[in-house]
């Protein structure tokens, strides 16, 4: 029986660290979670890179009053096509590692396809 325990430990660890290494998962409320790394002061808002450790958001406006921020929820409630009011900022409102909630029935792998698609 110790052999079974040990192979369980194995998978769980496995499906944890697959589910580390992706930057969109579910937390405890139930809300979908997405680190984002911000470029703020760009030409265009737009997904840059979608990587294992966050997604990469470039945004079209200055890093300053929360301007860069409102813009980044605006841009990211567009790619998802939810309302603003379901995309909220988490942790991280003047660094540009940033963890974005989204409360919506979005199932993380939708969202990640999703921010995928806006990548190219």
């Amino acid at each position: 029986m110790p052999k079974k325990e040990k192979a369980v430990k194995g998978q769980a660890a496995a499906a944890a660290e697959e589910e580390a290494s992706c930057p969109v998962s579910r937390d405890k409320s139930g809300s979908v979670s997405i680190v984002v790394h911000v470029k703020p002061g760009s030409k265009h808002s737009g997904v840059t890179e979608v990587s294992s450790e966050a997604v990469g958001v470039a945004v079209a406006a200055p890093p300053m009053d929360g301007e860069a921020n409102a813009e980044l929820l605006r841009y990211l409630a567009q790619v998802l096509d939810l309302k603003k009011s379901r995309v909220s900022l988490d942790k991280g409102s003047r660094s540009r590692d940033k963890l974005i909630k989204v409360d919506s029935p979005l199932s993380p792998e939708e969202v990640l396809r999703r921010l995928r698609e806006a990548a190219g």
